[in-house]
């Protein structure tokens, strides 16, 4: 399914303008915004921010102000319209924003977009069921988004062009662009010790785990040792990837040895986080500090504010776009590109407290004994079905013995007769 949105005027003025370059209409310098004001009807500063756009994607090259852009538009190849097929993560990652952009940027080119009939997630990053999958699906080129190491390598040996979105493509030959987070991790992770924590948890997908740390996670873990704090399985704990496995990962961490701040990779893993300390009745920052290494747009409406990393999407869906331009005129990009990241303190990262533990065991007391009793019902349910089926049983050879009586005495009454 795509998500798209409507064109918003400026859009609408650049997308003309564009196919107007890419005809032939103008060449050498641009027109200005007034002669264009003038020949198109449209207010100047719609003008001027479609050609603003236009110089973002390479096409016009500004040359000061008052002056004529220059256009910058190389005769090439005639590009094709391709089949580009996105093999996601996971479904919610569809209708993020960054790719609901991406979709709406590469149908303005010409190509067409689909999402495979499976995730990443739910193929279980399984290399043989991706081949299969990939066997039986006709597309010109891929978006790989969050692949693990292994399926990337893959992806990097066939002949379709193949681009990877986030993921462990470090030093592979495909083509590749992410936020670099490793300053942003250090950062945070800095914040949180300057603050007083030691016991820092960061949970992750498996595929930023295995087979060993990615740069961000590394660079977390390193600075945690620059800082003297002894580093283990509890501060990069492995878990199952789904709702169920996340909640008994932060069911074991709060009942053992509680963190006292947890850096969380992903926006749905934050807002499930939240969610489960909000049930055992655990308070952010006051118990717990919280910061999520990606931005999500809901967090400009949380109080506290969100502690969090952002980094600018538009840049990398510039980068795709671009991408898919050259691969469409026959060319082999494996550029790797990277956008800077940004730690933003907020509200949800604190000092550490002394707090008190009793909320806590109630809540465990609690759940143990909902549990304990949920056990004893289920047992007394099965003990009750098992003494019905005895009373069905005495009922039945009861009614076999009265029946067998009848007839002996019906027999004894015909040898008398």
């Amino acid at each position: 399914m795509l998500f798209l949105r409507p064109l918003s005027a400026s859009e609408q003025v650049a997308a003309h303008l564009r196919g107007e370059l890419k005809r032939g209409h103008w060449r050498g310098m641009m027109p200005g915004a007034n002669q264009l004001t003038a020949q198109l009807g449209v207010n100047h500063k719609t003008i001027e921010a479609a050609l603003k756009q236009l110089e973002h994607e390479g096409l016009l090259v500004g040359q000061g102000q008052g002056r004529k852009r220059r256009i910058a538009l190389r005769v090439t190849k005639a590009a094709r319209p391709m089949r580009i097929a996105i093999l996601d993560s996971e479904p919610v990652a569809i209708i993020e924003s960054y790719m609901v952009e991406l979709q709406h940027r590469l149908l303005a080119a010409g190509h067409t977009i689909f999402f495979t009939e499976k995730t990443l997630t739910e193929l279980g990053m399984d290399l043989k069921q991706i081949k299969q999958l990939v066997k039986r699906t006709e597309a010109d080129a891929w978006l790989i988004n969050a692949g693990s190491r292994e399926v990337l390598e893959w992806f990097a040996a066939q002949a379709t062009p193949a681009f990877a979105i986030f993921g462990r493509w470090e030093d592979l030959p495909i083509a590749a662009t992410g936020p670099d987070k490793r300053s942003a991790v250090i950062a945070a992770t800095r914040h949180l010790i300057s603050q007083g924590h030691q016991q820092i948890v960061l949970v992750t997908r498996r595929l930023w785990r295995l087979p060993e740390p990615g740069p961000s996670q590394r660079a977390y873990l390193d600075e945690l040792k620059a800082h003297s704090i002894v580093t283990s399985d509890y501060n990069l704990p492995d878990w199952e990837e789904s709702r169920d496995g996340l909640l008994r990962l932060l069911d074991s961490l709060f009942q053992v040895s509680p963190p006292t701040a947890l850096i969380l990779d992903e926006a749905v893993f934050f807002s499930a986080t939240m969610q489960f300390l909000a049930s055992r009745g655990i308070r952010v920052p006051q118990q717990v500090s919280l910061i999520c290494t990606n931005d999500d747009p809901a967090f400009s409406w949380c109080t506290p504010t969100i502690s969090h990393i952002h980094w600018d999407p538009a840049k990398m869906v510039h980068r795709i776009v671009r991408w898919a331009a050259a691969v469409s005129q026959g060319r082999r990009i494996v550029r790797q590109t990277t956008m800077p990241a940004k730690f933003i303190a907020g509200g949800t990262a604190g000092l550490v407290r002394e707090w008190d533990d009793k909320p806590i065991a109630e809540s465990t007391r609690l759940i143990a004994e909902s549990t304990r009793l949920i056990a004893q019902s289920t047992k007394i349910k099965a003990e009750t079905t098992q003494l019905k089926e005895q009373i069905k049983k005495v009922i039945a050879e009861s009614r076999e013995q009265r029946a067998e009586s009848r007839e002996q005495r019906a027999e004894s009454r015909e040898q008398r007769g």
